[in-house]
Parts: C-alpha cells; structure tokens; sequence
C-alpha cells in the first residue's frame, strides 16, 4: 500500500473560485501547472479535485483517469490522492464506486460521508475491496465521534493496521472557526490512550492553517496544504498562490528537522 505523502497540496477544493483568489486553478491545465510549481516548492503529494466546464464540483472516473494520465506524465515523481467529497451532490454509492473505478492508488473519503444510508456488511466489503485492488483509503474525521464511527464499522484488522491512512480535520470552512493547534489534542489523546498507530496528517482551515501544520509536525504528523483550506501565510497576508504556501511549510519541516 503507498504510503501517505509526508507534504501534501490541496490546491482548489470543490468550493472555491475565481472571485475566492485568482490562483485557484479550476480546469485540468491549471491543475497541472500547480503541481509543477508546488513539486519544485517541496510536496510530494496532490490532493485531487475536479471541476466541470461550469467550474462546479464533479466525481468522474473517466475524467479522474485523464487527470491522473496528464499528471503522470507532467509530475511523475508526485503522488495523487483523488477525493471523493460529496458536496451535497452525490450519494455513498457513487462515492464508493469512483473510489474503486478511477484508476487511483491514493484516495480520500469522509467516514460520515460513506457511511450514510450504508449498513455495515456494504462498507466492510468497500474496504475489502479497496485493499484488495491496492488502493489505499485515506478516512476523513473531523472530530472524536467520526474515530469512534470508523472502529465500529471498519474491520478491526484493518482499523488497527499500522497503514490505515487518516486525516484529522482542524477548523471548518467558516470563517469564524479557523484552527487552533489546541484543536489536534483531542485526537493526540484518543491515538495515545488507545494505542492507535495509523498513518495520519493533518489540515487546517483559515489564519491557523500554518501554526497548526507545524504543531502537527512536531507531533510527527504529515501534512496537507493549499487554498482549499487556507489562502493565509504565517505573517496574515494573503499567499500568492499554492506553491507559496507549500514553500512556506516545507522551509519550516526543513527547519525542524535540521534543529
């Protein structure tokens, strides 16, 4: 199973545009352009979404396919985690299906998400069947009650797994709820007291976006970065673009590390 990136971009989400920030890339080229610039900058890793001729939201394995075709050939050396994020749009059926029929190794999935209207024999054999294609799931949790969903309906085998990939979610797309490194404890103490060793990183909405990917990667978490959840630089100025965040975190990994 291929491992989380330890630098991940999310450079556009399903929400955001133009009138959000010029940057935003929305059709495949733009797409790709940024994972150039964010690759030169230090991520490993793109979270991938896609927009329609419209700029609007769209799961679609054939054109997840030619998105992950074009970037292999632009940005071999970087992983792509396609998403399967509803957005009010789609169901859990079709959520599972594009996980398992888009031709992507690395792909994301909120529990509570997959979850609804599911029973527990669908989404055991979901999971079966991701792992036996190789593909690796990445759950989405925003809070202590999604970790507690995902062990109650994921075979603990698997729950246990040392590459079960999580992605604890700090802050919300509100502007009045940016993240706070404080918000990561509750997961820290769950991991801790539980003993649960999962692969897991961490994003984070909003001005708190950078303190609480650095917090995170004291903790030895990996990290997911870019407009989808933050257009915000440490200093409170609006970043240029995608690759300026990205340079912005991995000089602060750099620095960790080498202290």
């Amino acid at each position: 199973m291929n491992p989380l990136p330890r630098l991940m971009v999310a450079p556009n989400g399903a929400r955001l545009g133009k009138s959000d920030h010029p940057a935003i890339p929305l059709t495949l080229d733009e797409i790709v352009k940024t994972a150039r610039a964010c690759h030169l900058a230090g991520a490993d890793g793109l979270h991938l979404h896609l927009r329609d001729t419209r700029g609007a939201h769209v799961l679609d394995s054939g054109m997840y396919r030619e998105a992950l075709a074009e970037l292999g050939r632009a940005t071999p050396e970087m992983a792509v985690q396609i998403t399967t994020e509803a957005v009010g749009i789609y169901g859990p059926d079709h959520q599972r299906d594009v996980a398992l029929n888009a031709g992507a190794s690395l792909v994301s999935a909120s529990i509570r998400e997959i979850m609804t209207d599911t029973d527990r024999r669908t989404i055991h054999r979901f999971f079966e069947d991701a792992r036996a294609a190789e593909i690796a799931l990445q759950l989405i949790l925003y809070d202590l009650a999604d970790v507690k969903l995902l062990k109650s309906v994921m075979p603990p085998g698997m729950f246990n797994a040392a590459d079960l990939q999580v992605l604890f979610v700090l802050g919300r797309y509100t502007t009045d709820r940016d993240s706070r490194p404080t918000d990561l404890q509750p997961f820290l103490a769950w991991k801790d007291t539980e003993g649960w060793h999962p692969d897991w990183a961490v994003c984070a909405f909003g001005r708190g976006e950078t303190a609480c990917l650095k917090y995170a990667d004291a903790k030895g978490g990996k990290l997911r970065v870019g407009f989808e959840n933050s257009i915000w630089s440490q200093d409170g100025t609006i970043a240029q673009d995608n690759a300026q965040r990205v340079r912005e975190i991995a000089d602060a990994k750099a620095n960790r590390d080498a202290a």
